[in-house]
């Protein structure tokens, strides 16, 4: 317990601001996972499973936070990105070879990300060949014109809206006795093919290469110090645990609409039109406008 005297809150008050100041890496890191891609994968699995997949929630949450913890306590106290750590360790050749296949694994998400520009516009009726050309540019400009501090105030805004799958899973009204109950003993799992290639996919799209880069190259040049590191470590705990409720909103949204209905998607756009006769105008603007942002 806090002290409340003067003093107690002052101090009190110190934490909180270092928290906001250090605020950043972590949550940005563990919030954009949530793209284009991460949506799709979760849309599916509510669609095709229901709720019989939640449970996966919690182990995923505890690894993505033990593998960003790491990436980021790296950075605090070496003060170097990873890279330029596994350079050090490995030599110049394991490097290459790890850049390469990181630069293989970027073109893929950003195809995908574009990807989810186009199918969430187009859903509000905005042609493809309009919204990926201007976001292109977008990107653009904010990368070489803007400085570091102005993009992660985008990103953190940004974050604000996967509160929208937030509020499309309460517009749903599931059943939360059920969905609760499989988040922490599953039943009825079948450990098919499909089953498996799903839930591999889940994985793959929750942990990803350029999550640990950027993670740590942020912690860097913020120049987050070791005796810092406390606060940066509620932030990286802070964003892990969040974006998987934003998982776990769209797996329920899905479940509790499509899947009960018999519909099986394979996309997010397909997701969302569907949902727009069943769920209605709201949570299919909801769950577009997440597409968007999260794209």
């Amino acid at each position: 317990m806090y002290d409340m005297r003067p003093n107690g809150l002052s101090s009190l008050f110190r934490r909180v601001s270092l928290f906001f100041a250090i605020m950043g890496p972590g949550m940005i890191t563990a919030f954009i996972d949530n793209d284009a891609g991460g949506i799709a994968t979760a849309s599916v699995v509510g669609s095709h499973f229901g709720y019989t997949m939640l449970w996966t929630l919690l182990p995923l949450t505890l690894a993505l936070i033990v593998i960003q913890e790491m990436a980021a306590r790296m950075g605090a106290v070496t003060g170097k990105g990873l890279a330029d750590l596994i350079r050090e360790n490995y030599g110049v050749k394991a490097t290459f070879y790890v850049m390469i296949g990181l630069l293989i694994g970027n073109v893929g998400t950003t195809v995908s990300e574009f990807a989810g520009i186009a199918a969430g516009l187009e859903m509000f009726h905005i042609s493809r060949y309009i919204s990926v050309p201007l976001s292109g540019l977008f990107v653009w400009w904010l990368v070489t014109k803007g400085s570091y501090k102005k993009v992660e105030k985008v990103f953190l805004l940004s974050v604000f809206f996967f509160g929208a799958y937030v509020v499309s899973a309460w517009m749903v009204h599931p059943p939360w006795k059920e969905v609760l109950g499989q988040l922490v003993m599953p039943r009825n799992v079948t450990w098919d093919r499909h089953y498996l290639v799903i839930l591999i996919g889940l994985i793959g799209t929750t942990i990803t290469p350029w999550m640990q880069f950027y993670l740590q190259s942020s912690v860097v040049e913020k120049g987050i110090r070791k005796d810092e590191y406390p606060m940066c470590r509620l932030d990286v705990i802070s964003g892990c645990a969040m974006t998987n409720i934003i998982t776990f909103a769209i797996m329920v949204t899905c479940a509790a609409t499509l899947y009960t209905h018999g519909l099986r998607v394979e996309d997010t756009q397909s997701a969302a039109i569907a949902l727009k006769p069943i769920a209605g105008n709201y949570c299919f603007a909801l769950f577009g406008i997440g597409l968007l942002n999260a794209s």
